[in-house]
């Protein structure tokens, strides 16, 4: 039984250099507008009722001023968005026509996935993914004792 201490939600919130231009990647990479869009955060709403949060690098050092600053980080991926699709050759190409960077097209992964990577403009990588048919009747017969 929970005890209040356990996850409704889960808000994922990226560092953006530009909050307006990580707004127009995000409408187009998604295919829809965002829930909320107000200066210092922009939300969309995503399947299972998760968000994805747009927070312009400075909000962090304004909410909390002993992180290092998100802006010396520039260059390095900070964080990976893992999203699963039903067509994920679809959604890559949506992003990379959105003004994402390619990284790897959409291949079978050894943990029973196909996904494809690139790369927003803030430096985040960006993954959309699908269960693969392959994956799934490894991950199926290993539940049965096959594999």
């Amino acid at each position: 039984m929970p005890d209040g201490t356990s996850p409704t939600a889960a808000h994922l919130i990226l560092f953006v250099r530009d909050q307006e231009r990580a707004r127009a990647f995000y409408e187009a990479a998604l295919g829809f507008p965002p829930r909320l869009h107000v200066p210092g955060m922009t939300e969309f709403g995503l399947s299972g009722g998760a968000v994805l949060g747009l927070m312009p690098e400075t909000g962090i050092r304004r909410l909390v001023p002993s992180l290092p600053d998100p802006v010396l980080a520039r260059g390095a991926p900070r964080a990976e968005l893992y999203l699963v699709v039903t067509s994920p050759a679809d959604a890559l190409a949506r992003a990379l026509a959105a003004g994402a960077s390619a990284l790897s097209p959409v291949l079978p992964r050894d943990w029973g996935d196909d996904a494809g990577y690139c790369l927003n403009p803030d430096g985040h990588l960006l993954a959309f993914a699908a269960p693969s048919r392959t994956g799934m009747a490894t991950r199926e017969g290993a539940a049965r004792g096959d594999g």
